[in-house]
């Protein structure tokens, strides 16, 4: 999947708590795009990433500042937990992936909300019992 810099919200270092029993911080090249977090295990972004969608995305939880470094957890929709953290020092990704996630939420209501009322116009049964009902 080829993104073009227009679609890139971010892009940078994350480190990652991995799922192992020593759960070790190990350093990843993070693209954050309008509709997915991509993760490369390389600086260079040769291997194949591992994409997370943000429609599969709940929400970012556990935001907490130590020393030099911020830590936060991505929720999924399945209750899956991820570990994250970035240097304090720079433009922090949890508040990035957050925003990211906000738009997402609301151009996916937004749609839903078009969908819905095109389907209730292209009915004309429709129309007429909400005349029906009408004082």
């Amino acid at each position: 999947m080829k993104m073009t810099a227009a679609e890139i919200l971010k892009e940078g270092e994350l480190e990652k708590r991995s799922d192992n029993l020593l759960q070790f911080w190990k350093r990843k090249t993070c693209v954050l795009t309008a509709d997915s977090l991509n993760i490369y295990p390389d600086t260079q972004k040769r291997s194949k990433a591992k994409e997370l969608k943000l429609q599969s995305i709940k929400k970012v939880d556990c935001v907490e500042r130590t020393g030099k470094f911020v830590y936060f957890t991505i929720v999924t929709t399945d209750n899956k937990e991820i570990d994250f953290r970035c240097s304090g020092e720079e433009n922090c990704w949890n508040a990035v992936i957050t925003m990211a996630l906000i738009d997402y939420q609301n151009r996916k209501a937004i749609q839903d909300f078009k969908t819905r009322q095109d389907n209730e116009s292209a009915s004309p049964g429709q129309q007429e019992r909400r005349m029906a009902r009408a004082p």
